[in-house]
């Protein structure tokens, strides 16, 4: 866990001069925060970012993942990008998918300046039990690719949220390191069911649970009886039959994201970026994401995840609204006093900041260090 204090976050904006570029800003950026102070010697370096759904247009581009990927390089470092898959069926919900998904989206070896690698698995299924002894949670659900790494950066999309209001940092490590059964573990109190409809009886669903939960009589039924709620039969169900009930209490998510973040971060070196541009009103997950909700604010960098997603929050809720966007609708035209509760009435994201400080996982004070 970090020191709980005053964190320093560096800033920079996204104006360039003649023969500079936002890429020579951004590394700039994080040499300032500190990125090259990390012992990097042949050690594995898992950079953790989002890929964005077959559709999508908001996600950050390769760019920005190879002028890290290089840094982590020239130190002597093994850098690799990484993500989980889904848990909703989409174009991630497996290795092969998301790999196709990324490929299609524009990340390479060349383009992103290393290997990606899928952190759970073909299937979503291959993880570790991190223990943390949270309020929520007592084994944070992690892709083992991500346990395995000695190092861990994160590459973070700064925008609204429909359940944690806000996705940056936190919601990064939290959500986008678990396996599926960890991210069933953040989004439901439940255990999950099946759709009849998509079920072909192919009874792979049976090899995954442990419990004997699942019988297969031309369609499977699971027995919530015996049922843990793992998720395992999830993602081996190749027709995406089988189904979670996101029904968990807002907050709830936020308090768990945390807590999954903490088990994630515990006992390994970190660092954290942030990008706050195209600020859509949804996920990377969403192909949807909809014209931004305000201009492009800048990048960020810090050792401290809490820090950064705070500064975050802060420096966008300064900016004016876009016309025409989804804040600019949902407030009539009136700049609201927080753009990320006009954007989702029912998203409670100060529950990250109360619990992240509660857990000793960072700070919401910070000092903010501008740099050209």
């Amino acid at each position: 866990m970090m020191h709980i204090g005053k964190a320093k976050v560096y800033h920079t904006n996204m104006h360039t001069e003649l023969q500079d570029s936002l890429l020579d800003k951004f590394e700039r950026l994080i040499v300032a925060a500190g990125i090259e102070d990390i012992g990097m010697e042949k050690k594995f370096a898992a950079i953790k970012m989002h890929f964005g759904e077959l559709g999508n247009l908001a996600f950050l581009r390769p760019n920005y993942s190879k002028v890290i990927a290089d840094k982590v390089s020239a130190k002597g470092g093994i850098p690799f990008l990484t993500d989980c898959s889904t848990l909703y069926p989409g174009s991630r919900k497996n290795a092969v998918e998301h790999m196709y998904t990324a490929n299609f989206n524009g990340f390479s070896p060349l383009s992103a300046g290393c290997q990606i690698i899928i952190g759970d698995g073909l299937k979503g299924t291959d993880d570790a039990e991190l223990p943390i002894d949270g309020d929520y949670v007592k084994t944070a659900k992690i892709g083992r690719t991500i346990c395995d790494a000695d190092i861990l950066i994160t590459l973070n999309h700064f925008k609204c949220h429909e359940l944690t209001g806000f996705g940056g940092a936190l919601k990064n490590i939290g959500m986008g390191c678990a396996s599926k059964r960890g991210k069933m573990e953040l989004h439901t109190s439940g255990k999950p069911s099946v759709d009849k409809e998509k079920c072909r009886g192919c009874k792979k669903c049976l090899e995954a649970c442990a419990h004997s939960a699942i019988t297969v009589s031309k369609k499977a039924s699971i027995d919530h009886t015996f049922c843990v709620g793992c998720g395992r039969c999830i993602g081996m169900c190749p027709f995406s039959a089988i189904e979670a009930e996101m029904d968990e209490a807002l907050d709830i998510i936020c308090y768990k994201i945390v807590e999954y973040a903490a088990a994630v971060l515990a006992g390994r070196p970190n660092f954290h970026v942030s990008v706050i541009a195209d600020v859509s009103p949804f996920c990377d997950c969403h192909k949807e994401n909809d014209i931004p909700i305000i201009p492009n604010v800048g990048m960020l960098a810090s050792f401290d995840p809490v820090a950064l997603d705070k500064a975050c929050v802060d420096l966008s809720q300064k900016q004016p609204m876009i016309v025409g966007s989804r804040l600019y609708t949902n407030s009539k035209g009136i700049k609201p006093d927080d753009i990320f509760k006009c954007t989702h009435p029912d998203t409670e994201w100060q529950a990250t900041f109360r619990h992240a400080e509660r857990m000793g996982l960072g700070s919401s004070e910070y000092e903010l260090i501008e740099i050209d």
